[in-house]
């Protein structure tokens, strides 16, 4: 399926849910009303609105508790998006120059407690108590996820419990909100809310050994490897694999090349070779497989709908896009 495939039953919500998101982010400050236009301007393919509609509509009639509750995934989102670039000094985000690269870091940071406020008090004023502590919870596990990745980037001493623990709090968290809010804005089943959070977890694990794969090229001719994740000495899971399984002497070998010779792209390339020939790329592709089905297993579950079938074609597509 196609992303415009996929859209389909939820077309016209999503179209609504442009101007929605637009109101949320106006202010009466000149300066912050044309950051935020900025920031709506560069919007990616949308996939967290997506799942928001998508899981309401399988669980019930999509309201208005709905839309607020898509807005306030994409403020709250937004909001560490543009706080992660002045973490990061990073001055790109999809192509476009960032907030802090045209507006330098203390509007930044100024523009992200802006949007957090903003996703607050949209849930605050409406009363969507629930669908705060859901989105909140996984800001949260976000920032934990984040910091736990640093503090073990230091040592390099990341095994694979500790891996999947990071990236469910770093990304598969966020996803799980976006499945949990859309179901708890149509519905008070809390089997059926809690289905819909195992669903988008399972499926943001998927995403995230995904895009792993792709620092190596995805071990296909398909895309050159980055290492973008080598050389900012980010343990993955098909490191983890090549590491786990080599002598004492090329475990310590590779491990001394991610954190002394982690910009010399010669150097990255032998721990790309290493990782490749190791069988890493073919154990992380058999994991993320195995989280693609969990996902798919736990929609089964429910009524067959146009919805349900969107959801389906956006766990694959999750899993065999080719950026």
């Amino acid at each position: 399926m196609t992303v415009k495939e996929i859209k389909a039953p939820i077309q016209k919500e999503m179209e609504e849910f442009e101007l929605k998101f637009k109101s949320s982010m106006k202010s009466s400050v000149p300066l912050l009303d044309k950051i935020t236009q900025y920031i709506v301007k560069r919007k990616g393919k949308q996939m967290r609105p997506m799942f928001v509609f998508l899981s309401a509509k399988v669980c019930g009639e999509m309201n208005e508790s709905t839309y607020r509750a898509a807005s306030l995934i994409e403020l709250l989102h937004t909001a560490t998006l543009v706080h992660d670039d002045v973490v990061d000094d990073s001055n790109e985000r999809r192509g476009f120059f960032s907030v802090n690269a045209l507006w330098k870091n203390k509007i930044a940071v100024l523009v992200g407690d802006f949007l957090l406020s903003r996703g607050l008090l949209l849930s605050v004023d409406n009363k969507d108590y629930h669908l705060l502590g859901i989105v909140s919870n996984a800001v949260r596990e976000m920032s934990e996820g984040e910091l736990l990745q640093i503090e073990k980037a230091r040592k390099l001493d990341i095994d694979e419990t500790v891996y999947y623990e990071i990236i469910r709090k770093k990304t598969a968290s966020l996803v799980a909100s976006c499945c949990s809010c859309g179901a708890a804005s149509v519905s008070s089943n809390e089997d059926a809310i809690e289905k819909m959070r195992a669903f988008g977890e399972a499926v943001g694990m998927a995403f995230q050994i995904k895009d792993d794969l792709f620092d190596y090229g995805d071990g296909t001719n398909i895309g050159k490897p980055t290492g973008i994740d080598i050389k900012e000495k980010k343990m993955t899971l098909p490191l983890i694999y090549a590491l786990n399984k080599a002598s004492f002497f090329d475990r310590r070998k590779i491990i001394y090349i991610v954190k002394n010779n982690n910009n010399n792209p010669k150097k990255v390339a032998e721990v790309i070779d290493f990782v490749i020939k190791s069988g890493g790329i073919e154990y992380a592709t058999q994991k993320m497989i195995e989280f693609k089905d969990k996902a798919l297993d736990i929609i089964a579950g429910f009524p067959d709908s146009d919805s349900k079938q969107s959801l389906i074609g956006l766990v694959k597509y999750t899993t065999e896009r080719k950026n």
